[in-house]
């Protein structure tokens, strides 16, 4: 459902992605790992095609994101960095705003809201302005509008950021109840989420993968578990750079 072909991003003399390559099929949730500023943030965007990549390619649902990107992006719901939402709207009219987006009639726009606003169970705050929302329920919102047009393929970026234990225990509930159907790439810095929702682990540094692997298979590398790897992997490619 997601192929990635030889992905190259650089920002002046900074490699922010190198010949990037994976395919992710049906059913398959893929914790995507790395520090700050190991490319996460860029890869999704490029697959996305919010940001060109330099060569290489993403292919979505036999689309690809260079020379078909309408037909890829309606392949996908994505959740960025930040969630970056409308903050006068309310969650409401913004999500029957992103259903008009995407070309729904009013019968499936209304069905397709009611639906997203359960699953993000946002409906306690659904008309008061998104401004006055808490980080956690501003995050719920822009989890709700990846999934209004129900993509066969997720891109989540930190989708579990500043919520609370129940409001995590209720995303992983809702990533585990859609996985079946869909491909799923969640990228985050907090480890303890990978094992509660992920079947895969793709780590990369400085743009480069460097571990491919399920979790109870990364976690049992090392004594200190998924932790203890994640700094081995980072550290022993930084030693290997220089």
């Amino acid at each position: 459902m997601l192929e990635l072909k030889n992905l190259n991003k650089a920002f002046g003399d900074n490699v922010a992605v190198s010949a990037l390559t994976f395919s992710l099929q049906k059913g398959e949730v893929l914790g995507f790992l790395g520090q700050n500023g190991a490319g996460k943030s860029t890869t999704m965007r490029m697959i996305s095609g919010v940001l060109e990549p330099d060569s290489g390619d993403a292919v979505l649902n036999g689309h690809s994101i260079v020379s078909e990107r309408r037909e890829a992006q309606s392949q996908i719901g994505y959740l960025p960095e930040g969630a970056p939402l409308y903050r006068d709207m309310t969650p409401l009219a913004f999500l029957r705003f992103i259903a008009d987006t995407h070309g729904l009639n009013r019968s499936g726009r209304n069905d397709a809201v009611d639906r997203v606003i359960a699953d993000a169970r946002i409906a306690d705050v659904a008309n008061q302005s998104i401004g006055s929302l808490s980080k956690g329920y501003r995050r719920r919102v822009g989890l709700a509008a990846a999934l209004v047009n129900d993509p066969p393929i997720l891109l989540l970026d930190e989708p579990t950021d500043g919520l609370d234990p129940i409001q995590k225990r209720a995303v992983r509930a809702l990533v585990a109840r859609m996985a079946p159907t869909k491909a799923i790439v969640i990228s985050t810095h907090t480890l303890e989420e990978v094992p509660a929702m992920c079947s895969r682990v793709l780590v990369i540094n400085n743009g480069m993968m460097v571990a491919d692997d399920t979790p109870q298979a990364l976690e049992n590398r090392k004594p200190g578990g998924l932790e203890e790897v994640f700094i081995s992997l980072a550290n022993s490619h930084e030693a290997g750079a220089k």
